[in-house]
């Protein structure tokens, strides 16, 4: 049994096989989908989906960090209501990206905290986007204090001291496409990081692993990912699946 931890099977660059593209991960043994959020427009996508696979694809609520804006408080309160009405497996996507503008630094942390605050609360983990701010993200954590806050900082792609870091703080990393690439330095890094702290991931419809770089991601790539870290740490495809798939249930308690 695969898991894909992360991955929005609601995307437009699926409307013309959604169904193919499930069917897909699905024969290749992927049986958990986790659907991060993005905004309120990817809401009811991800409800689709829930009601047409039940019991395998899992809705996050969260608030995207490129979604935010000057209005966030506002989007924020419709994103609580969702909370308020049904219970989810995760706060998600949520976080800081600099990587294109960083017009709404602040913002983005403000937003980061209060879901920070609504996952504790819900004893739910919580899934950090990271892109050019994950030792940020980290000092923003240590310094939120609360030790209670647990979950993915998603793509992880950064080095052995902030991985420590991560772990210490007691998250776990996602693992992706980025894994593959030749030049990401990240098989060094998880060559000494256990796997019980790593958990399997797609990001689809982006960041394709090799052999399918440059184009679109779908869930079922993620054997490639899965054969990839087997290789790395040198354990069975079948361990491999099994451990990081143990790691994905507890962190999500199914």
């Amino acid at each position: 049994m695969l898991i894909d931890t992360h991955t929005h099977l609601y995307a437009n660059q699926f409307e013309e096989d959604r169904t193919e593209m499930i069917q897909r991960a699905l024969d290749v043994g992927v049986e958990h989908f986790f659907l991060p959020n993005i905004d309120l427009d990817s809401i009811d996508g991800m409800y689709a989906l829930e009601a047409a696979y039940p019991g395998q694809m899992h809705p996050m609520m969260g608030l995207h960090p490129c979604s935010v804006a000057a209005d966030y408080k506002q989007v924020l309160e419709q994103i609580k209501s969702e909370l308020d009405k049904r219970s989810f497996v995760a706060i998600g996507e949520i976080g800081m990206d600099l990587y294109w503008d960083k017009t709404y630094k602040k913002e983005q942390e403000a937003a980061f905290l209060m879901q920070v605050e609504w996952a504790e609360k819900l004893d739910i983990p919580i899934i950090i986007h990271s892109r050019e701010t994950t030792q940020l993200l980290i000092d923003v954590l240590k310094d939120y204090g609360s030790g209670r806050s647990r979950g993915i900082f998603h793509c992880f792609g950064g080095s052995y001291e902030e991985a420590k870091q991560i772990i210490d703080l007691g998250f776990n990393l996602g693992i992706g496409g980025v894994l593959t690439f030749k030049k990401s330095g990240l098989s060094e890094v998880l060559e000494k990081i256990p796997l019980k702290h790593l958990v399997l991931e797609t990001d689809s419809p982006y960041l394709s692993p090799t052999p399918k770089r440059g184009k679109r991601n779908e869930s079922a790539f993620i054997a490639y990912i899965a054969q990839k870290l087997a290789d790395i740490k040198q354990v069975p495809l079948e361990e491999l699946a099994r451990i990081t798939s143990e790691n994905a249930s507890r962190i999500f308690k199914i």
